[in-house]
């Protein structure tokens, strides 16, 4: 069990999620070896368009839009961390999580492979980025 929880700000950004998904981060957090917060949750047409034209998200048939999608963010002593070898650890845990509760979930740091295309369902990550 780790020692991390989520805060109010990345509870507060699950709200409108699928009920099903917030409980994958939920259980996620508290299996991790990494911290992490929710960056974002549903995102609003207008906000969606911004993201497009500023070329930081592809499509505005984003699953943000339905509750169906979250963005997280690694935490390394307290400051906000993009390295990838910390989000294996995230992947992990989200499969971990996911795997426990029946719960589909396709994760965008855990890439498809050849034999199982993106977006590969996260439970069935098989470790780290670099293998893949």
């Amino acid at each position: 069990m780790s020692e991390f929880k989520l805060s109010r700000r990345s509870l507060d950004r699950l709200e409108g999620i699928d009920d099903r998904l917030q409980a994958v981060i939920k259980m996620a957090i508290t299996l991790t070896k990494t911290d992490f917060g929710v960056v974002q949750g549903m995102r609003t047409i207008e906000q969606q368009k911004e993201l497009v034209a500023k070329g930081a998200s592809q499509t505005m048939k984003s699953k943000h839009l339905e509750g169906k999608a979250f963005d997280i963010m690694a935490f390394i002593n307290g400051r906000a961390s993009w390295e990838l070898s910390v989000y294996d650890d995230l992947a992990d845990a989200i499969k971990e999580a996911a795997t426990q509760l029946g719960v589909p979930i396709c994760w965008g740091a855990a890439w498809g492979t050849p034999e199982m295309p993106y977006p590969m369902d996260i439970r069935k990550w098989e470790g780290t980025w670099k293998t893949l």
